[in-house]
């Protein structure tokens, strides 16, 4: 019989090995050394509770708007990184998110609008080195038509560059970006909810993710019990440009978002960060603020926000929030 060490080595509960020194006592009687063996063969026959598996942390990090048209897409072609001051932070995340708040592809013709973003196709590697997946839904995705936007589609699809919030149709827009990290399913969703509602995709019409309150909560649902998703997360494009504080349509669809089952809800379009609320215990982060745009000059639209959003292995959650400064060319830089 193998000794106690060799048991001990093998990582066997105490109580195997002594339930059998005691069935082999010489002192017992034949009977009780009987009654012994069988009491310490049936021990080791019988499974020990599964211990529960130790979860890990996750950490996702997303980022404000992003336009590689005008002064970064210039940057761009000159061999800039825009996102060289926020490299290493972008690396160490398992999930890296940002919205493109620009049309990328070369075809299509300019919408009668103020402002036109179309970014070359040149980018788009540079954004599959940062980023896990890019966000379609918001107001410049259809800057240059349909004919660019689905232009577009192709393009991140060749580069293999995950997007959702936007597609050919209805069902495509509204499906959410879905990745494994970890053993855990993670969703998220993109909708855009800033008017006019003219770029909404259809059963037949390419277009983004429209923030339907109904649907948004059915499709949240749907990540949940049938997609089975340990983590949905919603990523909304919302809110009046420059308030600071989120308005009370974007507070009421947050909380729907909550109550439908998102485990929390980051948002942006403002070009200015707002407030931060807990809501059941889950966090909403109503805007990010910009992170790659050129074009303004003030403090609060030139500072954005990289959050690092941390998912502990105990279904609670802990943030970082960085700042982003951009310089005149709407570049991010990295206070040290």
């Amino acid at each position: 019989m193998p000794s106690v060490t060799e048991r001990e080595r093998r990582g066997l509960p105490r109580r195997w090995w002594l339930a059998a020194l005691l069935a082999m006592a010489p002192v017992m009687s034949s009977l009780s050394a009987l009654f012994l063996t069988l009491l310490t063969l049936l021990t080791l026959l019988t499974p020990l509770p599964a211990q529960a598996a130790g979860g890990e942390d996750i950490t996702l990090l997303f980022a404000g708007d992003v336009m590689l048209a005008e002064a970064p897409g210039a940057a761009v072609r000159r061999g800039v990184d825009p996102f060289h001051d926020f490299r290493e932070l972008f690396a160490q995340a398992d999930v890296r998110i940002v919205n493109l708040e620009c049309v990328v592809s070369q075809k299509g013709r300019a919408e009668r609008k103020p402002y036109t973003f179309r970014a070359h196709p040149r980018v788009i590697p540079l954004l599959k080195k940062h980023v896990s997946a890019v966000s379609l839904a918001n107001n410049h995705s259809g800057d240059f038509g349909r004919r660019a936007f689905v232009d577009m589609l192709a393009l991140l699809e060749r580069h293999q560059l995950p997007y959702f919030g936007g597609g050919r149709n209805i069902r495509e827009a509204h499906r959410p970006y879905v990745t494994q990290v970890k053993g855990k399913t993670i969703a998220i969703l993109g909708y855009d909810g800033f008017l006019p509602r003219s770029f909404e995709a259809l059963e037949q019409q390419p277009g983004v993710a429209w923030m339907d309150a109904d649907l948004v909560a059915h499709q949240v649902r749907h990540a949940k019990e049938v997609l089975k998703a340990d983590l949905v997360i919603v990523y909304p494009h919302w809110g009046w440009e420059y308030e600071r504080l989120a308005s009370d349509a974007q507070r009421v669809m947050a909380r729907l978002m909550i109550d439908s089952g998102a485990d929390a809800v980051v948002g942006g379009h403002p070009h200015v960060t707002q407030d931060i609320e807990v809501y059941k215990g889950k966090p909403i982060f109503y805007s990010l603020g910009n992170f790659i745009f050129n074009g303004f000059t003030d403090e609060a639209s030139t500072t954005g926000w990289v959050l690092q959003l941390i998912a502990r292995a105990d279904g609670s959650f802990d943030w970082v929030v960085h700042e982003a400064h951009m310089d005149q060319e709407g570049i991010p830089r990295r206070k040290r």
